[in-house]
């Protein structure tokens, strides 16, 4: 009797989704077996029976005569039907609450996903990031990271939009994972650079130290240490290049480097830099391609350098410049 009521009363906390893991795995192992399932059927007949005379009990007195006529009318057809239907009904359910008890134990045993912290920078601004695995992001002007609170799984998820330098704590177990919506960067544990600003036509992986995987649309590549690879979002090309002599993540000590960059790329770095605005004088076709570094220079600068490497000129208003061709 005792063993009976323990029965009930899981079968009842679970009705009321009110019961722990050790619950819900108890009321599995019951249904796994012949006894247990019809300890079960048992246990549902008397929940059913006792929420059933709850109803009558407790009706307002309004609806008391409505439910008593409605009761008078099913009487009959249930006195015929209820054995031949109870059993199948209880069938149903019990194979319905095998399912959602694999589902919530499944649930329960399922690392949970971590809330996300998001951290931005603004024009000019940089700023370093301490994820939950200790790994750093230091993140470039105008670009933002999202990453959970604990990193939790087979994997370590992060977003990114803009551009930031990785230091990434080595766990072959748990693969560390950029998303930056046009590519996905894996690694297991390394140093690198990825640009992926939305609004620019190009995409690039840079790697100082270690292996990467990069993954696009339909093609994929591995990068070692001084190895990029550079994505055109328009045309969908890419290029992986190695180069020994460069420095990955220049913006890191105020430097500017450009290499073969569409000119309305170097338009958006200068804006994010700078906190400035440029426009293209309308009517003129502006398909430059530069290249050139700048250590530590001043605005006005990197526009000289500009108009001395290039036919493009500016005029200056105030915080707004123009690019314009004679």
């Amino acid at each position: 009797m005792k063993e009976q009521n323990h029965d009930k009363e899981l079968f009842k906390r679970y009705a009321d989704d009110v019961y722990t893991k050790n619950d819900a795995r108890s009321l599995l192992d019951m249904l796994k077996s012949q006894e247990g399932s019809e300890a079960f059927d048992q246990a549902a007949r008397e929940v059913w029976q006792e929420a059933e005379a709850a109803f009558q009990g407790n009706t307002d007195n309004c609806y008391k005569e409505d439910a008593r006529n409605l009761l008078r009318k099913i009487e009959v057809k249930r006195t015929f039907h209820i054995r031949r239907l109870l059993k199948p009904a209880i069938g149903i359910a019990a194979s319905l609450l095998v399912a959602l008890l694999i589902f919530h134990l499944w649930r329960i045993d399922s690392p949970q996903p971590s809330p996300l912290i998001a951290v931005s920078t603004q024009p000019g601004e940089h700023r370093t990031v301490t994820l939950p695995d200790g790994s750093t992001v230091m993140l470039n002007a105008c670009s933002t990271l999202r990453y959970p609170e604990e990193f939790n799984g087979d994997q370590r998820l992060i977003e990114l939009e803009g551009e930031g330098f990785f230091k990434v704590e080595r766990n072959e177990q748990m693969p560390f994972i950029v998303d930056c919506k046009d590519i996905d960067v894996t690694v297991l544990g390394t140093q690198f650079n990825v640009k992926a600003y939305s609004s620019d036509d190009l995409i690039s992986v840079n790697v100082e130290s270690g292996k990467v995987q990069v993954d696009f649309t339909d093609a994929m590549t591995r990068l070692s240490a001084n190895e990029q690879v550079v994505i055109n979002k328009n045309s969908g090309e890419y290029s992986k290049l190695r180069k020994t002599s460069q420095k990955v993540a220049t913006w890191r000590s105020g430097q500017l480097q450009f290499d073969h960059t569409p000119i309305h790329d170097v338009a958006k770095e200068l804006e994010r830099m700078y906190n400035c605005k440029i426009t293209f004088s309308p009517g003129q076709e502006f398909d430059n391609i530069i290249t050139g570094e700048h250590e530590n220079t001043n605005l006005e600068s990197v526009l000289n350098s500009i108009q001395y490497t290039s036919d493009i000129r500016y005029r200056k208003n105030g915080n707004t410049i123009e690019f314009y061709k004679e």
